[in-house]
């Protein structure tokens, strides 16, 4: 068992609390196939990202407007779409763990997404949440997570990131933050430590306010 010791979580939601591949690989699958992209190519680089900055990474001479314009449109049917969305194991445990412990939700989904894919998946929602109304930046841009931590009042060196996605890891890690790394694709990425799900986590306040991660290989 490892254990990792800090003052506040920052978790992600699309693959660490709550499974939407089948929503996101079909929605993605039918805008790579309408423009002229390899759908398994672009599927590679759509996780941990707002739809925007997976269009300018895959289309990066297209005007910055139109990505803007599609990400809208994109961000309307995967809302629409949550046909298949369940939880990561141990998610609901996990969450309902963390009431009264400093955590706060930090995810490239609008709060109309975030909001529909937890309700499905039957996760509790954070009461404070950094969505992508909140910044000017896409992961792997760490502004997210730099917000989080200032929400919830606590240095960045003090916050352990939750992820899944290669962009979410380089997101906490710019950040100067601890990432336990959540699901297959995290183990590429470097994380502090990594878990298949959340029940290998359990999360304890000391005495002296500080919260253990203890993490179970």
């Amino acid at each position: 068992m490892t254990v990792l010791t800090a003052r506040a979580l920052l978790l992600d939601m699309d693959g660490t609390l709550v499974n939407s591949d089948a929503v996101v690989e079909r929605i993605w699958h039918r805008w790579a196939v309408d423009h002229g992209l390899d759908p398994h190519e672009a599927l590679k680089v759509v996780h941990g990202r707002q739809g925007y900055a997976t269009m300018a990474v895959l289309l990066p001479d297209r005007p910055v407007e139109e990505n803007y314009a599609d990400n809208r449109r994109m961000l309307a049917l995967e809302t629409a779409d949550t046909e298949g969305v369940v939880p990561v194991p141990g998610a609901p445990a996990f969450m309902d763990a963390l009431v009264g412990l400093p955590h706060a939700l930090v995810t490239s989904a609008d709060e109309r997404l975030a909001q529909a894919r937890m309700t499905a998946a039957g996760v509790r929602m954070p009461e404070i949440r950094i969505t992508a109304e909140s910044v000017g930046a896409s992961k792997p841009d760490p502004e997210g997570f730099l917000k989080g931590a200032a929400s919830l009042g606590f240095a960045p060196a003090d916050c352990i990131v939750f992820e899944d996605s290669g962009a979410g890891i380089a997101a906490g890690h710019a950040a100067g933050m601890r990432v336990v790394g959540v699901g297959p694709r995290a183990a590429a990425h470097a994380p502090a430590a990594q878990v298949r799900d959340l029940t290998q986590i359990r999360v304890e306040r000391a005495n002296d306010g500080t919260l253990r991660v203890h993490v179970t290989a």
